[in-house]
């Protein structure tokens, strides 16, 4: 829906709203007008049912709104009386609109001093619930969000099993774009495994301003563009294209920002011309092989276990080993066993047609040069660029797409040109040659960005063997993310800190006690 469809939809809520309890508002001693001026009204009847203001605030914000609005519509019928269990249930399962009811056809009182309780326990519950669901959903949507690490894309830098917290409003926190949602929850309910959304109405997208812009080599968290199967990872799944905001959460670490020009060359990266150099933390891997002279014995086993090898490794000949993914660390490590007679790192030379855009001689290790879109740029279109911008210009910004022969029609003009609506990146991960990023799917619009990793709270070691043998990685517990230097836990000061606390609160009880007697 675009704006003016909101908007209209706004104005016509507000005189719904006022035609309901126009009536409402004069038994509460205000004037009939005031229940059709929006925003206003609802100011208004806070002060009439005895509510925060700030209530109203709320009301404008997906998802939250849909929980506060039955709490008012409760609150608004028992200020006027209407506070049995059968009038509350049709408040809610009419939504709202049986108080238009009561406000045409009941003879009601307004109570200004009425009890704030609950009128049993049953419904204080209810309300406690409601709005513990409101405040977690509040900070969920636009400061701390939970994240789990589910694949080995950017082993070793984060780890399967890191259980992270993602800042929404380092990168500006983005509205919701799907109001009619369960609250916390991605794109399914847990258990019952069902979508947890409606797909439409859908809210135009907005974003809050931003603390810092995404830089060169930050880890960021984002939505899957490329998330449009029914079944992930199967490709010959129908098309199932999600809303923005429901698609499938990963995080990659962003190689290159807007305006950037990004070249691949037998694995090292490149960003516009120069060698992009990783930060201390982030630990590269890639695949190799490794030949041994064939007499000395190789504990498989033990390697797997000193080096925390956690991809895919094994023996391919009588006398050499190939590791999908090790890091320099490792792979110094590996030289120095003894019977090891060569380490050599895999470089891709053969095409792969899945690698972007599709219609190059190019593979995950050698691609580019590739220019990343930035917002009020223009590039030449032609036959040969479009397939880096068709996907763009046809779903990410909405147009028209339609090519004959050489002539490229955008909305039903001809072009030879495109100038971008919005900034993209391009994201990999540090597990080279074990990561689905933008080497597959392109470019990540700036509008599917979600939130910067920035604390890991709890880290849980074996959690894809389904917890059989697992065990806490206890120095990777309260960690940073990003940071100078090697990543340092904090656990340590969090347990004084709260040993401080229950040893302040202990003795501080114990003199109020004391006190008392006295």
């Amino acid at each position: 829906m675009e704006t003016t469809g909101w908007l209209l939809l706004i104005a016509f809520a507000q005189i719904l709203h006022g035609i309901s309890t126009w009536k409402l508002y004069v038994k509460a001693g205000r004037k009939a007008w005031e229940a059709f001026v929006p925003v206003y009204n609802g100011i208004v009847l806070m002060q009439i049912i005895n509510r925060p203001k700030y209530w109203v605030l709320l009301l404008f914000i997906p998802v939250i709104n849909l929980f506060l609005f039955p709490i008012i519509w409760i609150e608004t019928l028992r200020t006027f009386g209407k506070k049995s269990t059968l009038d509350m249930l049709l408040g809610v399962f009419t939504l709202g609109l049986y108080i238009a009811y009561v406000n045409y056809s009941q003879d009601v009182t307004y109570h200004e001093k009425r009890d704030l309780k609950a009128p049993n326990k049953t419904m204080d519950t209810i309300g406690s619930l409601s709005f513990a669901i409101v405040v977690a959903t509040l900070v969920h949507t636009y400061f701390i969000q939970p994240f789990t690490i589910p694949t080995s894309s950017l082993e070793k830098s984060l780890l399967v099993g890191d259980f992270l917290f993602v800042s929404k409003f380092h990168y500006g926190a983005r509205t919701p774009m799907t109001p009619i949602a369960a609250p916390m929850v991605h794109d399914t309910i847990p258990v019952v495994k069902i979508k947890s959304y409606a797909e439409t109405p859908q809210l135009p997208y907005f974003r809050f301003p931003a603390l810092q812009k995404i830089e060169r080599n930050d880890i960021v968290v984002f939505n899957w563009p490329a998330d449009t199967l029914f079944h992930m990872y199967k490709a010959a799944d129908k098309r199932y294209d999600k809303p923005i905001d429901k698609k499938t959460n990963y995080v990659k670490r962003c190689t290159a920002i807007p305006g950037d020009k990004i070249e691949i060359k037998d694995g090292v990266v490149y960003i516009n011309g120069k060698e992009s150099i990783l930060p201390e933390r982030a630990k590269p891997q890639y695949s190799y092989k490794v030949a041994w002279d064939g007499k000395t014995q190789v504990n498989l086993d033990y390697i797997k276990q000193e080096l925390h090898i956690t991809d895919a490794f094994g023996q391919i000949a009588n006398d050499t080993l190939l590791f999908s993914a090790l890091p320099q660390e490792s792979v110094e490590r590996i030289k120095n066993i003894p019977g090891i007679t060569k380490v050599e790192r895999i470089i891709h030379k053969e095409t792969d047609p899945a690698i972007f855009p599709g219609s190059k001689n190019w593979n995950v290790d050698n691609l580019g040069p590739i220019y990343i879109p930035e917002a009020g740029k223009t590039v030449a279109l032609t036959n040969e660029t479009l397939p880096f911008y068709k996907k763009i210009i046809s779903e990410y910004e909405g147009k028209e797409l339609i090519v004959s022969g050489n002539e490229i029609k955008i909305d039903g003009k001809v072009a030879t040109s495109y100038t971008f609506e919005q900034d993209y990146y391009w994201m990999m991960g540090d597990n080279r040659h074990n990561s689905l990023d933008s080497r597959y799917w392109g470019f990540v619009p700036a509008d599917h960005i979600v939130g910067k990793p920035i604390f890991i709270w709890m880290s849980i070691d074996g959690i894809n063997d389904g917890l059989k043998n697992w065990s806490i990685r206890w120095d990777r517990l309260f960690t940073t993310v990003s940071g100078t230097g090697q990543p340092q836990s904090y656990f340590k000061y969090f347990l004084f800190a709260l040993a401080g606390y229950f040893a302040f609160d202990y003795f501080r009880n114990k003199k109020k006690k004391k006190d008392e007697e006295a």
